[in-house]
């Protein structure tokens, strides 16, 4: 087995590292990458070369097999063990040993010492004093001072903590990373795109508990029999020329009801996976979903469609999934990647992999090329105490839609985004997406700039509701000069038989008035990663005619 060129480049700055420092590295290879043939390059020299022994440590039986096989088929003459409940071995004197965590964390003194420990799915190691990971490796500390520990994983952070490396830690720097993008366009990972989607639930009244969404508000919502019809006709409709579709819903009675809809309404067949699925079944379906050749006489279909809860993120491998869809939101970015990371990998035949994302996810996290920790530092939903109304300056509580002084209209809330659709975000950084809205209400207000002096140039600011809770704005310079007053009066001369004003107060008046066409339809480019969509196309009414609309009939 020959290594590409990244993933050689990953074996040697760990390497680098080993030498040249005393502390621990982490490399960062996007799911699909071939973290596990990494690994295995590692732990093959290291009993072929340096004469050590080595311990690779992962949290399911699928990574553990995965990990294993690629350590044999890399260096057949190496012996490698396993030690997992799950899988029924129980190995312990091996040069290399693979070992879930959940099996051996208490066990270390059982073993005889290791030399290098490689952790896969590295993100999982907490930053606090516990958990398994935490315990184990402590105990491997004392039994060997000098063992040292290479972490590998996609997403180098944690929802609680942020980056899972620091000095204090048992990683404690990255010393290589390569992205998604790259890897794409090198033809290592299949593209992902997205398609806009039309149906919406509103998560904006979720609350968090340590961290997530609270599980039973979500199943609440989510399970609502006209959402799920309708997503479920979406994911259809959309899916037609797909092979391959995993889906993640968010609760055992919400995936339940998924498969039968999708059963009674479209005849389609829809696998289910959960934590209690019995082995012999999850693994019948697994195989039907992958495409794998039947073990038994019986024949049996390929399985399209397959649904999960809290199962199929991690060392799962199908490559031959096409779509993903996310029948639930999350405020773990880490999961998010992880799910989305199951179409990654290439297959025969697929050209890309379709992203469904029906929980806001990608909105709400940005796109997956970009996915960080987000700062603790403030909630997510925390708001200012107060506002200040632009018309009469009066300082009013945030809650107020109008001003309570003089009646002016605030602009809309800029909130995060939880509308529940496959919605048009892009999954890659960079990836522009075009959707036509219908305009259902249009507000106009005077607008200055945060921090602005007081006689700074104002704009009229323009908002357009264009769904439920949904607002796209534009700002016209109506006071300002050059090129910025010229486009002023270009976008006023489209909607009005006056000429443009100087002033923006005496702009809004006349937009009060309703001598400004009205907008029927709006275009709005959004370029993933990037913060604001920005207007390209408008469908305008006709001009109203003040003459005709003050004569007396």
């Amino acid at each position: 087995m020959k290594l590409r060129s990244y993933q050689q480049a990953a074996v040697d700055a760990v390497y680098d590292h080993l030498r040249n420092r005393d502390d621990n590295p982490v490399a960062v290879l996007p799911t699909g990458a071939g973290k596990s043939l990494v690994l295995a390059k590692i732990a093959s020299d290291a009993v072929g070369q340096w004469n050590g022994r080595v311990l690779i440590l992962a949290h399911v039986k699928e990574l553990l097999e995965q990990n294993a096989d690629k350590v044999r088929r890399l260096c057949p003459d190496i012996k490698v063990g396993l030690y997992s409940a799950g899988l029924k071995k129980r190995d312990t004197n091996t040069p290399v040993l693979v070992a879930g965590i959940q099996s051996i964390y208490k066990r270390a003194c059982d073993l005889d010492p290791f030399d290098l420990i490689v952790v896969d799915e590295a993100h999982l190691i907490s930053k606090k004093g516990d958990g398994m990971y935490r315990q184990f490796l402590a105990d491997c500390k004392v039994i060997n001072p000098h063992v040292r520990v290479i972490g590998l994983t996609a997403t180098p952070f944690r929802l609680d903590s942020g980056m899972i490396c620091s000095p204090e830690h048992f990683l404690n720097q990255v010393c290589y990373e390569i992205g998604i993008k790259e890897l794409i366009r090198d033809g290592y990972l299949s593209p992902l795109i997205s398609k806009a989607g039309v149906n919406r639930a509103d998560f904006g009244g979720l609350h968090l508990r340590a961290g997530e969404f609270v599980s039973e508000e979500v199943e609440s919502l989510v399970n609502d029999d006209a959402l799920v019809s309708a997503a479920c006709g979406e994911i259809v409709e959309l899916t037609a020329d797909r092979r391959a579709v995993l889906i993640f819903a968010s609760s055992v009675a919400h995936g339940r009801r998924v498969v039968e809809v999708l059963r009674e309404n479209h005849g389609i067949e829809c696998g289910f996976v959960t934590g209690e699925t019995p082995a012999g079944e999850r693994d019948e379906l697994l195989a039907r979903f992958r495409g794998d050749a039947p073990t038994s006489l019986i024949e049996t279909e390929p399985l399209r469609f397959l649904c999960n809860v809290n199962v199929l993120t991690t060392g799962f491998d199908a490559p031959r999934v096409d779509c993903v869809v996310m029948l639930r939101p999350t405020m773990s970015p880490g999961l998010l990647y992880q799910c989305v990371g199951r179409g990654f990998r290439l297959h025969p035949g697929k050209e890309n992999c379709l992203v469904l994302d029906f929980g806001g996810n990608i909105e709400r996290h940005g796109p997956i090329d970009q996915i960080k920790p987000k700062d603790k530092a403030k909630r997510p939903d925390q708001c200012p105490p107060a506002k200040e109304c632009e018309k009469c300056h009066a300082l009013v509580a945030c809650g107020y839609a109008n001003c309570p002084e003089c009646g002016h209209p605030f602009p809309p809330p800029e909130r995060e985004a939880h509308d529940a659709e496959a919605s048009e975000a892009g999954v890659l950084s960079g990836e522009v997406t075009d959707t036509e809205y219908d305009v259902q209400d249009i507000i106009y207000r005077v607008h200055r700039k945060r921090d602005a002096d007081e006689d700074a140039p104002r704009c009229l600011r323009v908002d357009y509701m264009i769904g439920l809770e949904r607002w796209q704005s534009e700002f016209i310079c109506i006071e300002h000069s050059g090129y910025a007053r010229r486009k002023a009066e270009a976008w006023w001369s489209e909607r009005c038989l006056d000429p443009c004003p100087s002033n923006a107060d005496e702009a809004v008046d006349i937009a009060g008035s309703g001598l400004l066409a009205a907008t029927e339809t709006l275009s709005v480019r959004s370029i993933s990663g990037q913060k604001y969509d920005r207007i390209i196309k408008q469908t305008l009414g006709d001009i109203p005619n003040a003459a005709l609309e003050e004569a007396p009939f």
